[in-house]
């Protein structure tokens, strides 16, 4: 066993017989301690009563902001087309970037950052140099790219007014693509109101050619993989609008609200004024701030998922582990016409090359072997993706 997973922002290796190892960004620590250098060369342009008129953003942060603050946190991972090599997107507040880094000796190697590109959803291509990942745009947009296997010449292969994610290669097809794609909806004005459900389309880079393989209007189809012998994988869940539709019961509710919705806008403008130049707010209601990540909250799949951290309390003396998501996120095989799923609660899987499969709940590992038997692997919390790191070469 030779797995990588991605939890709270952080990698982690984990082999049989050994403590799960978490593999540490050079990057990334460089980054951070560039910041901390600049903030100590610094310091006296933020003291004394001069500091409030300095503003302006350094390269990598903010003016007196704490270093240990910054947001340095891995995206994605992904098979390398090399033997025991994993690629990884970092993302910052100002750029994003692809690594590369030896799950052997842990030696890192930098292949592709921007302040203008932020990327996630890696997949390297087996068998030849390409890499193919997602883009995002400021506009709320994002596209399919692919790139060299040396970073070089990142080129986006998908556009229009749409959510493009997850790519994968097609096995046997070393220039076809799948991915997920979801239309976005966008009011008179321009301005973004919701996302449709994710279908899953190919897309051939020889002739240009999308193709839509399967959508449902009541379902979201994430994470779309094809096998050696065709059968189409994906996750199944349940389409939810984040724009309801409005009730008349609920118009009366906010017409009665309203005054105090707008007291509380005015009071939260006369506090942010008065901490702004006393350093005291006018009220200390709510605590301290809660220190490291929060797992309630994760952006999976292009969406934001609530974690309820309350299920972990119900099954805390039972032994089983509940998943960051419900039942309704299914792992569906289908070919010829044939939908079966595997798996429920599935958050993501990656296909094996002995036909297994490798996936999580959010919460915990599990392998689900060809003849249908699954087995517990390993537990850790807020889970986002999990890979096979068998060589594909073997």
């Amino acid at each position: 066993m030779k797995i990588v997973y991605l939890a709270k922002g952080k990698v982690h290796l984990l082999e049989d017989g050994k403590a799960p190892k978490v593999i540490e960004s050079k990057f990334g620590q460089t980054v951070r301690d560039r910041a901390v250098r600049i903030i100590q060369r610094d310091a006296w342009k933020n003291e004394g009563s001069g500091a409030r008129f300095m503003s302006g953003r350094l390269l990598w942060g903010d003016a007196g902001r704490d270093p240990a603050e910054m947001r340095i946190a891995v995206k994605s991972l992904s098979r390398s087309p090399e033997s025991d090599r994993l690629l990884y997107a970092l993302e910052t507040d100002d750029m994003g970037g692809i690594f590369s880094v030896s799950t052997c000796d842990l030696e890192e190697q930098r292949l592709f950052h921007h302040a203008k590109y932020f990327v996630e959803h890696l997949c390297a291509a087996p068998g030849h140099g390409l890499i193919a990942c997602a883009v995002r745009n400021r506009g709320g947009t994002a596209n399919i790219a692919i790139m060299k296997a040396d970073g070089s010449d990142l080129k986006e292969v998908t556009e229009g007014d749409s959510v493009d994610l997850a790519p994968s290669w097609m096995p046997g097809r070393p220039m076809e693509l799948l991915f997920q794609s979801a239309g976005v909806g966008r009011d008179s004005a321009g301005i973004y109101r919701d996302l449709g459900p994710f279908s899953i389309c190919s897309l051939d880079l020889t002739r240009g050619e999308i193709v839509s393989l399967a959508e449902n209007p009541r379902c979201d189809f994430l994470g779309p993989r094809m096998s050696e012998d065709g059968a189409l994988f994906y996750i199944s869940r349940p389409y939810k609008p984040a724009a309801p539709a409005a009730s008349p019961l609920q118009a009366f509710k906010d017409f009665l609200l309203f005054p105090f919705r707008l007291l509380f806008a005015v009071f939260q403008w006369l506090n942010f004024f008065t901490a702004r130049y006393t350093g005291r707010p006018l009220t200390t209601a709510g605590g301290p701030r809660k220190e490291g990540a929060d797992i309630r909250q994760m952006m999976i799949w292009g969406n934001l998922i609530n974690a309820n951290e309350a299920i972990r309390a119900k099954y805390r003396d039972t032994g089983e582990v509940p998943g960051l998501v419900p039942a309704t996120w299914q792992l569906v095989r289908e070919k010829a016409g044939h939908r079966e799923v595997l798996a429920k609660g599935v958050l993501s899987y990656d296909l094996c090359v002995d036909g297994s499969i490798v996936y999580t709940n959010g919460n915990a590992i599990y392998r689900r072997e060809p003849e249908g038997n699954c087995r517990k692997l390993h537990v850790d919390d807020g889970i986002e993706q999990v890979i096979d790191m068998v060589d594909l070469n073997s």
